[in-house]
């Protein structure tokens, strides 16, 4: 009896051993199965908000290959993985319990490597991109000011120009007078003018057509609370503000979700980063999924925003005009969360509509002829707007470009 009470206690450990490893393989498969069952395309595009960099078409392919991937992993592990698994347990109770460790000291290992490494807010990863930028505590980020940069694109230089307030202009040698009637532009690399030179960007080509000074406040990668709260800082500088332009896109909505950089939350309210394992922010990084709970809170979020920043404008004399940019067709999700967004809370708008060829060759930020376009909108709509004693003398505005462009739509009347 002493000599079978061993094998009996082996045997159980075996048996043991190799039902909690094939539960815990089925249950990964069944979990992976699931999931791919689950995330059929409507949940995926409630949760998985559009893309400015990705096509529609491009990001229903990945999340399709994403789903069979899961799937075929899912089977793989329940009909294969799961008894072989179970077999190696029951021969090696201990190797299993190796082979778990081993996983949580990578995952660990992994964790603190990461620690060491400088992670920027997912809009804000390269250090070295032109222009530059520096980081901020109450914004995140900001350009470098009085330093012009050099990029190389397309097969030709472009130079950004930012003046010591941080905005960009045609040289250093012409910073922006506050003192002088401007129109501010608020947004991020489209009104910045990614690719374009500075007489193609938006703001300059409105302020040539109009006869007035332009100010360009927008930084790579910012969200509208962003915008919102640079404005917020820079509107009170100008003596005489005329309007302020900002820009929506749905395909940018993502980026009111960040949470990992200073950002507003219900209410306005500032709030600081979030602090998140550098695991799980590369994970957000890697697979963007966004819970209903938090699309809802930048629904209601970016309501608030863009209502705050058309009461700004006022509160300071200035004509408030939000200009929301469609590139060619929008897709059904995009089309509802603009409905969502602004048509069901009546927030006054200019819809754009731009050809989708119209972008730069090397990326998807819109080209000279797509900024001329928007550009020529901004100027028709702001024409109508401006009050008598803002708009400057007929004489010098030299505007008779046609409509045909593009498509400008208005949502409910502002009036």
């Amino acid at each position: 009896m002493e000599n079978i009470s061993p094998v009996l206690h082996q045997r159980r450990k075996s048996f043991w051993a190799r039902v909690i490893a094939e539960t815990a393989v089925a249950s990964v498969g069944i979990a992976l199965l699931s999931c791919a069952l689950i995330a059929n395309q409507g949940f995926l595009d409630r949760h998985f908000v559009p893309s400015f960099f990705l096509p529609r078409h491009w990001y229903v392919v990945l999340e399709t290959s994403g789903r069979l991937a899961m799937a075929i992993l899912g089977a793989w592990l329940e009909l294969i993985t799961r008894r072989r698994a179970g077999r190696f347990a029951a021969r090696t109770p201990a190797g299993v319990l190796h082979v778990v460790i081993a996983v949580v000291l990578a995952l660990g290992a992994s964790e603190l490597v990461l620690s060491h490494v400088h992670l920027r807010s997912a809009e804000w990863l390269s250090a070295k991109d032109e222009p530059r930028r520096q980081p901020d505590l109450r914004l995140g980020w900001i350009w470098v000011p009085e330093r012009t940069g050099h990029k190389s694109i397309g097969g030709r230089v472009i130079d950004y120009a930012i003046d010591p307030a941080g905005y960009r202009v045609s040289s250093l040698d012409e910073p922006v007078d506050p003192e002088r009637p401007t129109i501010l532009f608020t947004g991020e690399s489209v009104m910045f003018g990614e690719g374009l030179t500075y007489a193609e960007s938006i703001p300059a080509q409105v302020g040539a057509m109009m006869g007035l000074q332009t100010a360009n406040l927008a930084v790579h990668g910012y969200g509208n609370d962003q915008a919102y709260l640079r404005l917020q800082t820079e509107l009170p500088h100008f003596r005489r503000p005329v309007a302020v332009v900002s820009l929506f896109m749905t395909a940018l909505f993502g980026r009111n979700l960040d949470q990992d950089r200073p950002h507003l939350g219900p209410g306005l309210i500032w709030l600081p980063a979030e602090q998140r394992s550098r695991l799980s922010s590369l994970a957000k990084l890697l697979v963007p999924y966004r819970a209903d709970t938090t699309v809802e809170r930048g629904v209601r979020v970016t309501q608030e925003v863009l209502r705050a920043t058309s009461e700004l404008a006022q509160a300071h004399g200035a004509t408030p005009l939000l200009v929301v940019l469609q590139f060619g067709h929008a897709s059904e999700p995009e089309q509802m969360l603009r409905r969502l967004l602004l048509d069901n809370a009546s927030i006054p708008y200019v819809f754009v509509d731009i050809d989708s060829s119209w972008r730069l060759s090397w990326d998807r930020h819109p080209n000279a002829r797509a900024a001329h376009a928007i550009a020529t909108a901004i100027v028709s709509e702001l024409q109508g707007r401006l009050l008598p004693s803002q708009a400057p003398p007929s004489n010098v505005l030299g505007f008779d470009h046609k409509v045909s462009l593009f498509n400008s739509k208005k949502s409910s009347p502002e009036r």
